[in-house]
């Protein structure tokens, strides 16, 4: 009897080992052991799931194109891959980051790292609100925080601290729903531009981002790389709600993402690397990527990069409604640059994700995702 249970727990030890050593090579061979990705829409994979939101994206055709699902939606805003999805592959990622808020979020399936991302989210907790329940990018810090322990009881205050430090990448993609959500919202605006001028409004997101950026450097990230905002007012919601033609953007949006950008672009280059020297910051130009894609869409194999593939109704409400089972879809989602009316299609997710990894200084800087991770 003694004999019996010596050999089955000696079992369960070499079974418990065998795990922690396959995380471990894993980490060894790749580099990369985990990705810790922070954001709204554009990167969440399935944590509004777990909310009672308007933000929702669990509903065909959404995924329809994610292998990993069988083609199943599971919360991501577009039809297969997100960009978060596609540099974790390409950078050696064992398997893509859990959304916090799922239920198997725990253990080891965290030493992948940790999605926190959510649709609606924004950098001030007021963004969003018109969704009801969304999580900003606060809470999200907050629930790092709460990963943060969960890897030291895993791993060990000493290698957790390397983990996260050395072995870690912190993705960040936030900022746009301040403005599309917030500040340009048309029964939210008239009283925000009355109390804050854009500069002003620009600001207060800087000062949010860097308190947020400063948070999760004391929780021992090192590895940063964080997305300007896009061109939104070119995104087909943009246009049919501005009555545009093809090649028209909305001035006000665009100009004030572009002054968000200016700002951020220092915040991380100069401002956060003086003060944080032993950290990297990486700033993605995102803006510009996404805008080589909408006016040069057909050197890059698009058809259109002003409809929507996945689009409701008719007339002036099309490219409005959000993308679901009642949808008209295009029948080739790879020649659309836009999935719905606000988020890149898979196929515009892998041009720009793939500039982020081996790109040079047009688009990501000081240096691309793979010196990132090697550094």
């Amino acid at each position: 009897m003694a004999m019996t249970k010596t050999l089955f727990v000696l079992f369960l030890s070499i079974i418990f080992f065998s795990s922690r050593l396959r995380f471990s090579l894993a980490a060894d061979k790749n580099s990369l052991a985990a990705s810790f990705v922070f954001g709204d829409s554009l990167v969440d994979a399935g944590n509004n799931n777990y909310l009672q939101t308007l933000s929702r994206a669990n509903l065909p055709p959404n995924g329809i194109d994610f292998k990993a699902s069988g083609g199943n939606p599971t919360g991501r805003f577009t039809n297969g891959r997100t960009i978060a999805d596609i540099v974790g592959e390409e950078l050696g990622q064992p398997n893509y980051a859990v959304p916090y808020l799922a239920p198997n979020a725990s253990g080891e399936a965290i030493l992948n790292g940790v999605n926190y991302a959510s649709g609606a989210g924004g950098i001030l907790n007021a963004t969003g609100s018109v969704f009801v329940n969304r999580v900003g990018m606060d809470i999200q810090v907050d629930y790092f925080g709460i990963t943060r322990k969960q890897l030291d009881r895993l791993l060990g205050p000493e290698k957790a601290t390397d983990y996260v430090r050395k072995r870690s990448i912190f993705s960040i993609v936030i900022g746009a729903n301040d403005f599309l959500n917030n500040y340009l919202v048309p029964f939210v605006a008239a009283q925000a531009r009355l109390t804050q001028p854009p500069d002003a409004f620009v600001d207060s997101m800087i000062s949010h981002l860097r308190d947020q950026l400063t948070r999760l450097y004391n929780l021992d990230a090192r590895k940063f790389v964080v997305g300007n905002v896009g061109p939104i007012g070119c995104i087909p919601y943009q246009k049919v709600i501005s009555q545009l033609k093809e090649n028209e953007c909305v001035d006000l949006a665009n100009k004030l993402a572009l002054r968000y950008n200016s700002r951020l672009k220092d915040l991380l280059l100069v401002e956060m690397k003086n003060k944080f020297n032993d950290a990297n910051f990486v700033y993605a130009n995102v803006y510009d990527l996404v805008m080589e894609l909408i006016v040069n869409y057909k050197d890059y194999g698009f058809e259109t990069a002003s409809e929507a593939c996945c689009a409701n109704g008719g007339g002036r409400i099309v490219g409005i409604l959000p993308c679901g089972p009642t949808s008209n879809l295009c029948v080739d989602r790879s020649k659309h640059v836009f999935w719905d009316a606000y988020h890149p299609s898979e196929a515009a997710n892998l041009f720009i994700a793939k500039q982020l990894l081996h790109g040079d200084s047009t688009y990501i800087s000081p240096f691309n995702l793979f010196r990132l991770r090697d550094l």
